[in-house]
């Protein structure tokens, strides 16, 4: 009990130092070493960030993180594309010819689509997609490595290209 007590603390300390996320009043809990992770952030980014932080203090088991994802208001999907490619457009290690966003489902899913022979170049994508508002959920369909492109795969990447001129 008193690790307990002593853990939320410490945690409660690294949420309120933190630049990125003090202004947001997250709560966290702890029982038997496990935090309970409570709030509202602005985006997937910064609700990652949070559950990072927290596992990097000792003595901390696990993590339940239920922070919520939340936009000032309604957010359509194509303002979710826009956003993502935009971030995507940003991030100098992404290139829009080889990976293009959709989001999918109203609720902030966004799915990056296409080709490319670097991995790194994926997770990239994905860190930049996660900045973007309105995005609760990244899930990476980017096929890795050669071969020949499918129809679709063409599509996109034509997609992307008209994106860019």
């Amino acid at each position: 009990m008193a690790d307990d007590k002593i853990l939320r603390e410490k945690v409660r300390q690294v949420l309120r130092e933190d630049k990125d996320l003090r202004g947001y009043g997250l709560n966290a809990d702890v029982v038997g070493g496990e935090v309970q992770l409570q709030g509202i952030v602005d985006t997937l980014k910064e609700k990652e960030r949070a559950e990072r932080l927290i596992r990097q203090v000792p003595g901390i088991k696990g993590v339940a993180n239920t922070v919520a994802v939340s936009t000032d208001g309604a957010i359509r999907d194509e303002d979710v594309t826009m956003e993502v490619n935009e971030e995507l457009d940003l991030d100098p290690r992404v290139n829009l010819r080889h990976i293009g966003p959709k989001s999918v489902d109203g609720h902030g899913t966004v799915v990056l689509q296409g080709r490319t022979d670097d991995q790194a170049e994926v997770e990239a994508a994905r860190k930049a997609a996660a900045k973007a508002r309105g995005v609760t959920r990244v899930v990476s369909r980017v096929k890795v490595g050669e071969g020949e492109m499918s129809l679709e795969d063409i599509f996109h990447s034509q997609v992307n290209n008209d994106r860019e001129g």
